[in-house]
């Protein structure tokens, strides 16, 4: 998650690239929360957090397309409590 690409995947029937934000699990079922930035080639009406079943995605790829991290992602979110696999950084790293 830290190389910040977009995924490109099939949800729903729909083709979609997402910013992937948190992989977490729910009741044992491996989830990404990201933010929609294209479905089905057209961008989003508005910026907001998605959920998606892992199990849900087909033709996942990883694109050539960078993201920003974004503000509608919350890493401290209580739902994301010990279920954490991986997290997107938002802050930079500083030198040790």
């Amino acid at each position: 998650m830290q190389r910040r690409l977009r995924v490109r995947a099939i949800y729903n029937r729909s083709e979609m690239q997402f910013a992937p934000h948190i992989l977490y699990t729910r009741h044992d079922d491996p989830f990404v929360d990201g933010v929609v930035m294209e479905r089905e080639g057209k961008p989003p009406r508005e910026i907001k957090l998605a959920s998606f079943k892992l199990a849900g995605l087909s033709g996942v790829t990883l694109t050539t397309e960078r993201f920003d991290p974004q503000a509608v992602f919350d890493p401290a979110e209580p739902r994301y409590d010990g279920v954490t696999i991986a997290t997107l950084r938002t802050e930079s790293a500083s030198p040790a």
